[in-house]
């Protein structure tokens, strides 16, 4: 199969090239002793790889297929791809989508298709909507477009790796191509075997993603119980059944990626190239940049397959890359509930460690447990550690916890003592919060802190003050009126609600 395969990425030449133009091969510049080529896929006519196996399939189409139609199912790429292929060749296309599926990538397809398309939103996964999609094509007799369970598509695919190949740039040493179903890879995989006969190609798949590393595993295809799909673009439950063979033979290792390791790598692509790369079409990278330390003096490549993102998933994303980078680290502290311990707390926290992000509420008399993130090199990190446990407090990691990662301020406001709420707008520089924590310690007691980093030149905070009678709380009101940083005392009428 392999060698009908290749000769297969030959004839797709002819047809991709009608309609497409070559994309770039670039060096990257990383922190890494290695080379670092990436494959700009992201700024093909739809800002993926997959229109070149939807158009390869569907001009092989014959003329009485045409006439009928065809039906294809995609959570995005795969049906912008079907989308130009069916306005350029005159053919209608019934195109499934899950009603999920990302609103650029609906908005995209109906752009690029036109008149020739019917766009159908089906369930809530591809699953879903590629089983409505397979029934329509079985009852019409239409031809159904796989994503990537196709030789025609796999092959439409590879034409990418003959670019490569033409490029000059290679030999490469390694190669890390991403995983859905696993026609990218296969395709990919097939055409540089073939040039780079050294060359060690590595599979990379979403840790609740990893279809193909399971089916090789099992020696076959295998459904998942449960897949992730944050990187909504690789999200396949079970590996193809020709895609499997391919990628079996032809993969040399099966790695898998997180979620935050995919996020650190699309920061680092906007960092090095001003561009965000949708999740699934960064995980080449990830996986490159999980390896690291293997590659030095070596040549390597990866693929950057699309950058159909949606705008709305960038917070999720900026949130988590510091932690798939291993920059930034969350620790509940337990600390005393008296006045000041807050900022004791803060003044161990050595030079080069950002704070970016601060959940406390008062739950006790007697303790507090407030969960600070940090951000900053591993080194800077683990002396951080040294530091606090020196002083003998008492700390935890809870990065990973669910309450954590949603925001879930736990306090419990009858032990509040005649509060006071401020918002606050500070310079995010460092030392900035912690000066003002000093001219206030004196004279308040924190009971409330919420802050998240936003990556903007000011940072804000809202702060509850608590005060053992009326003329602490007065005085504490008079110095925050001559007090240069901008604030403002949330109304009554709002903290009624919240306490």
């Amino acid at each position: 199969m392999v060698n009908e395969l290749f000769q297969e990425i030959l004839k797709a030449r002819q047809h991709v090239y009608e309609i497409g133009k070559p994309t770039p091969l670039e060096r990257m510049h990383l922190p890494i002793d290695a080379e670092v080529f990436i494959k700009r896929e992201d700024v093909s006519a739809v800002h993926s790889f997959k229109w070149r196996g939807a158009y390869n399939r569907m001009a092989a189409l014959t003329e009485a297929e045409r006439e009928k139609g065809v039906v294809a199912a995609s959570a995005g790429n795969h049906a912008q791809g079907v989308a130009v292929a069916a306005q350029q060749l005159g053919v209608h296309a019934t195109i499934y989508m899950p009603v999920s599926a990302p609103r650029m990538k609906q908005v995209a397809v109906a752009e690029h298709g036109g008149a020739s398309i019917e766009i159908v939103l089906e369930g809530d996964t591809y699953d879903d909507a590629a089983s409505a999609a397979k029934t329509l094509a079985e009852t019409s007799g239409q031809v159904f477009i796989h994503p990537y369970d196709d030789l025609l598509t796999i092959a439409g695919q590879g034409t990418l790796a003959d670019e490569i190949v033409m490029s000059g740039e290679g030999p490469f040493d390694v190669a890390y191509l991403q995983i859905g179903g696993g026609g990218l890879a296969a395709g990919v995989a097939c055409w540089l075997k073939a040039y780079y006969p050294n060359i060690r190609i590595v599979g990379v798949e979403g840790v609740d993603q990893a279809s193909m590393g399971a089916a090789v595993c099992a020696g076959k295809p295998v459904t998942l119980d449960y897949v992730d799909v944050f990187c909504d673009g690789t999200a396949v439950n079970r590996a193809g059944d020709l895609t499997y063979p391919l990628c079996r033979d032809l993969i040399d290792e099966f790695i898998t990626v997180t979620n935050e390791e995919v996020c650190a790598a699309i920061q680092v692509m906007w960092e090095s190239r001003r561009r965000i790369p949708e999740p699934s079409g960064a995980m080449g990278l990830a996986g490159l940049l999980t390896q690291a330390d293997s590659l030095t003096g070596k040549k390597a490549l990866c693929l950057l397959g699309g950058s159909n993102m949606d705008f709305g998933k960038l917070a999720w994303v900026v949130r988590h890359a510091g932690i798939g980078a291993h920059r930034r680290k969350y620790y509940r502290f337990e600390v005393g509930e008296e006045q000041g311990a807050l900022v004791d707390l803060l003044n161990a926290v050595p030079d080069g460690v950002n704070i970016i992000e601060f959940q406390y509420g008062k739950t006790d008399e007697k303790k507090a447990w407030p969960v600070i993130g940090f951000e900053a090199s591993t080194n800077k990190l683990e002396g951080l550690a040294r530091s606090v446990a020196a002083l003998g407090i008492t700390f935890a990691e809870v990065t990973s916890e669910a309450d954590v990662e949603f925001r879930i301020i736990r306090y419990e406001s009858h032990l509040f003592r005649m509060p006071i709420f401020i918002a606050l707008e500070f310079p995010e520089r460092a030392g900035a919060l912690l000066d003002f924590m000093k001219t206030v310690r004196d004279t308040a007691s924190i009971c409330y802190f919420n802050y998240v980093f936003t990556g903007e030149q000011v940072g804000r905070a809202l702060i509850g003050f608590e005060f053992a009678g009326e003329g602490e709380r007065d005085s504490f009101r008079d110095t925050l009126a001559t007090y240069p940083l901008a604030h403002h005392e949330v109304p009554e009428d709002v903290l009624s609600r919240v306490l």
